[in-house]
């Protein structure tokens, strides 16, 4: 079964306490696929310009990545610029060029309208919207993320494709801010009003809360001894966990445990080089060796 995921693949320029880079491949939709892909057969959604060429083209086509919904355009591709202080928590954006991005109108090939899981990522409310609307029946269950811009400006429309998903993933800012209440546990009761059965919040260096009816399961982010660039680790956590979701076929608490620490795993990785980096050069035996080691990690064994 494969998982349909509708977002943007970018370019950014990034300034970190490590060094400076430019024009690398980046952009929510590249990051979620790439990690998700490790679990599922993978479709993206996306448009890009004329900057986007064959060499980009071939690190999607590495991966088991479906690319009939990704649309090149004239002009230049989405274009990101951010720099990072000596904490690394937060990215500071310098410039923000949507250029074909702009006028992003996802149109879902007909082989993706049966996609039996669907991630809406980080684009306007009403377009989300469309996209549901597009598939060909409902989804097993559909996720999204947003991002406050759309909570403060969108309101009414992302309360509209709340009522369609069964996942929400954010961050505490977010989730505050889109419920109206700094009490997490009261936030989850208010984000169950609207449509989600499942929130997951996504804490950067402090890891994911996971919230369902009868769960709290938080884990912390996998210690590393380097950070190099969190850009996308959030939308790397975001595919590791829904990709693992969608290969075990279930949605009980186990097997959302499972996913949050996987999500969390695939992060990891993301953040140890510059973009994608990194992602692009994980193995099975990596990903395998560092779930068993996080695992062990947080285990409490019986007295």
């Amino acid at each position: 079964m494969s998982l349909l995921a509708v977002g943007s693949v970018a370019f950014d320029d990034l300034e970190t306490p490590g060094g400076s880079r430019q024009n690398l491949l980046g952009g929510s939709a590249t990051y979620f696929s790439l990690s998700a892909s490790h679990f599922v057969p993978t479709q993206l959604v996306a448009v890009v310009g004329a900057d986007f060429l064959a060499d980009h083209r071939a690190v999607f086509e590495k991966r088991p990545i479906d690319l009939a919904g990704l649309i090149q355009k004239p002009g230049r591709s989405f274009r990101w610029k951010g720099s990072y202080d000596d904490e690394l928590n937060e990215a500071k954006t310098l410039d923000t060029q949507l250029n074909v991005f702009a006028d992003f109108h996802p149109i879902l090939p007909e082989s993706f309208r049966q996609s039996a899981y669907l991630f809406l990522g980080n684009i306007e409310p009403s377009l989300q919207l469309d996209v549901v609307h597009q598939m060909a029946k409902p989804p097993r269950w559909v996720a999204l993320d947003t991002m406050n811009y759309w909570i403060k400006g969108s309101r009414q429309e992302l309360a509209e494709v709340l009522k369609e998903v069964d996942i929400l993933l954010v961050n505490e800012t977010e989730v505050r801010e889109l419920t109206l209440e700094h009490n997490l546990l009261k936030a989850y009761r208010r984000v169950l009003s609207f449509g989600p059965k499942v929130l997951v919040i996504k804490r950067g260096e402090y890891g994911a809360v996971l919230m369902t009816e009868g769960c709290v399961f938080s884990v912390s982010a996998y210690p590393l001894e380097v950070i190099v660039d969190p850009t996308g680790a959030g939308d790397t956590f975001a595919g590791g966990f829904l990709g693992k979701l969608a290969q075990l076929g279930r949605m009980d608490i186990p097997a959302l445990k499972h996913a949050v620490l996987t999500g969390t795993v695939m992060a990891s990785f993301t953040v140890e080089q510059f973009g994608t980096g990194r992602l692009e050069k994980v193995q099975k035996k990596d990903l395998d060796d560092r779930s068993k080691a996080f695992f062990n990690m947080i285990r409490v064994d019986d007295l």
